[in-house]
């Protein structure tokens, strides 16, 4: 499995392994020593699938307290997925990373607690899944405007479907802080694994 960081250390670009033959391919999705061996040790709680249609944005969503890390692929179409760091007094406050993500490629996208999250589909439809290291708890899920102007994230779509609560989420600099979850450095020994992870 290849492993890149991203321009944010802690959100990382996997690529896994596919074996494919004139029957299909077969791949590991998940397998808890190799995703541990590259920084990604917290135990998965959660799975998630959604499937939506071209144009369809959803995000930027994040939780805190009880912070969700997100491993995102996608099993049918395309989407571009983005990650928002949202941790107070983190040296990338307010950055992004972005990455297309499809079906083909069977790449896969790290976000780690303290981002948020979003992506939009820019095939004709995506079936997304992603696993979750919290249970979600809609007490404590937060909303950042897609289109922050601050933030400035370039999305490949500018006309888009969005929620009613995505419609009408806040800007960054108008969430309350208390809202936002607070950047703790990582020991050296759980810094950002870089190369590759085989068993």
């Amino acid at each position: 499995m290849k492993i890149t960081p991203t321009a944010i250390p802690e959100v990382l670009l996997l690529e896994p392994r596919a074996f494919s033959d004139e029957r299909g391919f077969f791949m590991e999705t998940f397998q808890a020593e190799r995703y541990r061996a590259a920084g990604i040790a917290a135990p998965f709680v959660q799975d998630n699938l959604s499937r939506s249609e071209q144009g369809v944005l959803r995000g930027l969503h994040f939780q805190h307290p009880y912070g969700q890390g997100k491993l995102v692929y996608v099993l049918e179409g395309e989407v571009f997925d983005v990650a928002v760091d949202v941790r107070r007094g983190s040296p990338t406050f307010g950055n992004w990373v972005g990455v297309y993500l499809d079906s083909t490629k069977k790449s896969q996208f790290w976000i780690p607690p303290g981002f948020a999250h979003g992506f939009c589909v820019t095939s004709p439809t995506a079936l997304f899944a992603y696993k979750c290291t919290a249970l979600y708890s809609p007490g404590t899920e937060r909303s950042l405007r897609w289109d922050d102007p601050v933030i400035g994230i370039d999305w490949p779509l500018q006309k888009v479907s969005l929620s009613s609560k995505d419609r009408s989420a806040p800007c960054l600099r108008d969430l309350n802080q208390g809202h936002l979850p607070e950047y703790q450095q990582l020991p050296h020994d759980r810094r950002v694994y870089s190369g590759s992870a085989e068993t």
